[in-house]
């Protein structure tokens, strides 16, 4: 019954065209009736009038739907002529309801309130018209049989707005939810694209940072592999060491774009505590680093420890790409009643313009990564040369969610 009904909501002339066959059965039936009953006059030019309407009607049943307002006009110029001509209506006079629904419920607003006039009309006209004078009364009888002459058309064209509208809400409705299914996909997009560039960044800093100490520990092995092979092997385990790290790593970062499902958990995350393991493989690398934490140390969120983790380990292998090879550094990490303050500095030959700004071939795109980060904790960061030589980078991370 369901897939009839929606059969049936598809092809609507199917339906009109059922009824307007009914409607032109009635009609030519009543106008046969009419003529056939014995000793009634001979067929005027009203009842081949009455007979045409009875076949106009239907016809306009069927594509009113197509066409609801000129249908809708020419029923109510058929109506009027009826009542002009004084055409006795017969059973296709139903017909008429339905253009009163069809006016208010499918056409434009004129249309709409052409059907409302005529179907106030319909009562008075037809009683004045074409009811014979004996039976229309006077005062209060003739008014109260136009009122209930008009009930039937005026109810139909109530119908009818009601219907268009219900239809009106519904189309809302749909628009509405196709609206919010757009926003929502649209917000599933950027969801994905920052968390895919959260984890581009994530891939930037384990790269550069294990890649240059394993560069420089190369560097260091094969600087002394004939005079020292101890220190040249222990500098291949460190790069055995630190590449196997940056493999798992890598391979921790693509798994989550690999599984959207356990996006939220690769933990644990690198944070605070693992800085000084941090600085003894930079110390490792050939970079002497000094570090110092004050203020209460205390517990930071993991997104907040992973920031701050990330500011030191980019810090760091700038100072290594850049600093120059008799560099120094110190991390000073700060904790403030209401923020943390991370101090990275350094004594080399600092860095140019294109690397503070993000210059071509990835040169800057580290610092600008770490703006993201700080951006996204509502934090501040000042990098730039450093007084007396070197380069410094500052990021105060609130502690406190701003308001």
């Amino acid at each position: 019954m369901h897939r009839l009904n929606a059969w049936f909501r598809r092809h609507p002339v199917v339906v009109d065209s059922g009824w307007a066959l009914l409607v032109l059965m009635l009609g030519v039936l009543a106008a046969v009736e009419s003529t056939g009953v014995p000793g009634s006059p001979l067929p005027s030019w009203k009842h081949y009038t009455g007979l045409a309407v009875a076949f106009l009607l239907p016809a306009l049943m069927v594509v009113r739907r197509r066409w609801p307002d000129a249908t809708t006009a020419a029923a109510v110029v058929l109506g009027l002529g009826q009542v002009a001509f004084g055409v006795d209506p017969n059973a296709s006079s139903i017909a008429y309801l339905v253009f009163a629904y069809t006016g208010a419920a499918f056409g434009h607003a004129w249309t709409s309130r052409l059907a409302l006039a005529a179907s106030l009309a319909a009562g008075p006209l037809t009683l004045w018209r074409l009811t014979p004078p004996d039976q229309r009364g006077d005062g209060y009888k003739a008014v109260f049989l136009a009122a209930l002459m008009t009930t039937p058309f005026v109810l139909c064209w109530a119908w009818g707005r009601l219907t268009r509208v219900r239809r009106a809400y519904l189309v809302e409705l749909e628009d509405r939810a196709a609206r919010l299914e757009r926003e929502r996909d649209a917000q599933a997009q950027v969801a994905v694209a920052a968390e895919r560039a959260r984890i581009a960044r994530e891939l930037h800093d384990v790269v550069a940072h294990n890649v240059s100490v394993m560069i420089v520990q190369a560097d260091g092995a094969a600087y002394v592999l004939d005079s020292s092979p101890q220190q040249a092997k222990e500098a291949l385990g460190t790069i055995a060491s630190t590449g196997r790290q940056a493999l798992a790593e890598m391979r921790r970062l693509l798994g989550v774009l690999r599984t959207a499902d356990t996006a939220g958990e690769y933990v644990p995350q690198p944070g605070v505590e693992e800085l000084p393991e941090l600085l003894e493989q930079v110390r490792t690398a050939g970079l002497p680093v000094d570090f110092t934490a004050t203020g209460e140390v205390r517990e930071l969120p993991r997104g907040l420890e992973l920031t701050v983790y990330r500011i030191v380990q980019e810090a760091l292998t700038n100072v290594r790409k850049h600093g120059g090879p008799n560099a120094r550094a110190k991390v000073a990490v700060d904790f403030r009643p209401a923020d943390l303050e991370v101090l990275v500095e350094d004594d080399g030959r600092g860095s140019t313009r294109e690397q503070l700004v993000g210059g071509a071939d990835g040169l800057g795109h580290g610092l600008i990564g770490m703006r993201e980060r700080v951006g996204m904790v509502s934090g501040s960061l000042d990098v730039g040369p450093r007084p007396g030589g070197g380069f410094r980078i500052r990021a105060v991370l609130p502690l406190r969610t701003p308001k």
